[in-house]
């Protein structure tokens, strides 16, 4: 592994451990002694994903980690709280045996673990995702909360 701060590649793993479906690894570099974290994941087969304009593209984790961040901003979710909603949604389009999934279905996902983590950060969400243009769509997003 190549450390992030002095770019060598001369680490050795200090701590591991299992959470869900990746090992997170504690590695601290025998060159300069910063210590880092690493995931691993099983790679299966890779996910494509159907975009609104029907375009497909490689499923990024990094990109769904962004989108549910932006909309946990400010809020008393901790970094892995959010890690574990990304992890709940990935887990659950690699168990389907179709390889090509649509925007629909992740952020279908992604509102669902929200809704149960925190409700401002579901909105803030489906917001986005929903592409509201009026106050009306906020409200009753809102008010399927308390269903």
């Amino acid at each position: 592994m190549i450390c992030p701060f002095c770019k060598k590649d001369n680490d050795k793993v200090v701590d591991s451990r299992a959470i869900g479906s990746y090992i997170r690894r504690r590695r601290e570099c025998v060159e300069c002694g910063h210590r880092f974290s690493t995931r691993e994941y099983v790679e299966l087969q890779p996910l494509t994903v159907i975009k609104r304009s029907g375009e497909r593209e490689a499923f990024q984790r990094e990109k769904l980690m962004k989108g549910i961040m932006n909309s946990c901003k400010k809020r008393p979710l901790s970094t892995s709280d959010i890690e574990q909603v990304a992890v709940n949604v990935e887990n659950a389009l690699t168990v389907t045996e179709n390889f090509e999934v649509s925007y629909e279905q992740i952020g279908n996902l992604v509102m669902q673990e929200l809704k149960k983590l925190d409700p401002v950060a579901y909105v803030r969400f489906a917001s986005i995702y929903r592409e509201f243009k009026e106050v009306g769509e906020f409200v009753d997003q809102i008010k399927s909360l308390d269903k």
